[in-house]
């Protein structure tokens, strides 16, 4: 038989938005990399934002906030101390909310071990500062709820490459640039319609770690997502979000670098390949349909944009899932004193060769004291015992499927969880809880030297556990 009408992946649903500038001050503590030899920022590349989203059924109360935030993450009771405002906001309790970040390496590091290094006195009032905007920004997305069609297409931008290189020469595998591996160019974009037929909004999903930018800049920036904003609402006139996908193998293929004109063009590039994934949608509540043959020159097979029927109507108005926990075990916990000492003892060595004008020993060793530092900081927030909760979300949209999850899982994650699932669109975003998780890497690669194993709190095989949860949640729905 052939095919007589392509499906628009569409969710129906109520909507709602808000978005709140969120740019620290220029001169708070900036070094999140290793490498960086600077504290402080010097200025703003781009201004960062945050968009609060407000969800729930046609003729429903809201049920789900779902934020996304130009940072890198928070850690726990930072990230706890978010929902808990948006809670008493919107009056919906924390499991109903998800915050996620689009992790720009380049926005700011505000983890409590900063708060005494310079700049770091900024810190505190800046996340006072963001959890009373996004209350302001959630009252807003929640006065302006309505009723919204979400038409979704698929395009493709080869900006993102794999970034497990192996270095041959020396025997190491490196985190950058691999040119002989596959990389997941998959970019999703939801056009997000009122009933009037007015756009709302535009939302792009894209893997690719936003390290454009790295320890050479000093500015501000929400990496290559800026730029890629400013030029999806330059053309559609309405707020861009950006989601960040699965991600924990993916980088730009152009990065680590110092020029913030190297990381909007990267943004273009995704930008383009938004802005030409939109120019293939149909009107929103269409199907492709055939239509027959029209006798010409030639009988001429014609199809059309044909609206929803009730039957579809119903399906793309399906609104359920929520937010859920998976426990994950640990891996063995390094031992803190021993992690202090080699702290103590690598800073006494940066600042012996910086004395001799060393420039890149001095990098190199304060590179290794920032990464002790990370994991004694990463011990603080781990739960006690062998597991760790880790949070994910599932809702179903119509034919779509939203996902989330805490950490950074490898790529492979939202792969497998479409090839499962290929009547549904799936838009998937990591990083949706605090920071001490890290990676989930593939069981199969760990032992092997990556750096993604290394500041990893979770065993091999919880990649693999976590998937098999949000596929059993996603069967559960269906």
């Amino acid at each position: 038989m052939s095919t007589t009408k392509i499906p628009s992946a569409t969710s129906r649903l109520c909507f709602g938005l808000a978005r709140v500038d969120i740019t620290p001050p220029a001169n708070i503590y900036h070094r999140l990399w290793g490498a960086a030899r600077h504290d402080r920022a010097t200025g703003v590349h781009r201004p960062l934002t945050g968009e609060v989203m407000i969800f729930g059924p046609i003729g429903g109360e809201p049920q789900f906030i779902r934020v996304e935030l130009d940072l890198p993450g928070l850690v726990k009771y930072q990230h706890s101390d978010l929902l808990t405002g948006l809670s008493e906001t919107s009056g919906l309790p924390v499991d109903k909310i998800v915050v996620s970040y689009s992790h720009t390496h380049s926005a700011g590091w505000y983890v409590p071990d900063r708060f005494k290094m310079p700049g770091g006195d900024l810190i505190t009032p800046y996340l006072e500062s963001l959890k009373t905007k996004l209350q302001v920004a959630c009252r807003e997305a929640l006065n302006n709820v309505q009723e919204v069609t979400i038409t979704y297409a698929v395009s493709r931008c080869n900006m993102a490459a794999n970034r497990d290189y192996w270095d041959g020469d020396n025997g190491i595998y490196a985190c950058g640039y691999n040119p002989d591996s596959p990389v997941d160019d998959t970019v999703i974009v939801a056009r997000i319609t009122n009933e009037t037929g007015h756009q709302v909004a535009v939302m792009v999903n894209y893997s690719c770690h936003p390290t454009t930018l790295a320890w050479d800049n000093t500015l501000i920036s929400p990496d290559y997502v800026g730029a890629m904003r400013e030029v999806v609402e330059q053309i559609t006139g309405t707020t861009c979000i950006f989601t960040l996908g699965a991600c924990g193998d993916q980088g730009p293929r152009d990065g680590f670098v110092g020029d913030t004109a190297v990381a909007d063009r990267n943004g273009r590039q995704l930008a383009y390949a938004a802005l030409s994934a939109m120019e293939s949608m149909d009107p929103p509540a269409t199907d492709f349909e055939y239509q027959g043959p029209v006798v010409s020159g030639a009988t001429l097979g014609t199809w059309t944009a044909a609206p929803f029927n009730e039957e579809r109507q119903a399906e793309t108005s399906i609104f359920t899932g929520g937010v859920f926990n998976v426990a994950l075990p640990l891996m063995s916990k390094p031992d803190p004193v021993a992690l202090q000492k080699e702290m103590d003892d690598l800073l006494a060595r940066v600042a012996e060769a910086d004395k001799r004008g060393a420039t890149i020993e001095a990098r190199n060793l304060n590179a290794h004291a920032e990464r002790a530092r990370r994991w004694i900081a990463r011990l603080n927030d781990l739960p006690e015992g062998d597991t760790l909760p880790l949070s994910y979300s599932v809702h179903r949209m119509g034919d779509a499927l939203w996902v989330t999850c805490g950490g950074e899982p490898y790529n492979v994650i939202q792969l497998e969880l479409r090839r499962r699932f290929p009547d549904f669109l799936i838009i998937f975003s990591p990083l949706a809880s605090e920071l001490q998780v890290a990676y989930l890497l593939p069981e199969d690669r760990y032992g092997q030297g990556l750096y993604q194993e290394e500041p990893s709190v979770l065993a091999p095989g919880c990649l693999e556990q976590l998937t098999e949860a949000i596929a059993e949640r996603i069967e559960s729905l269906l």
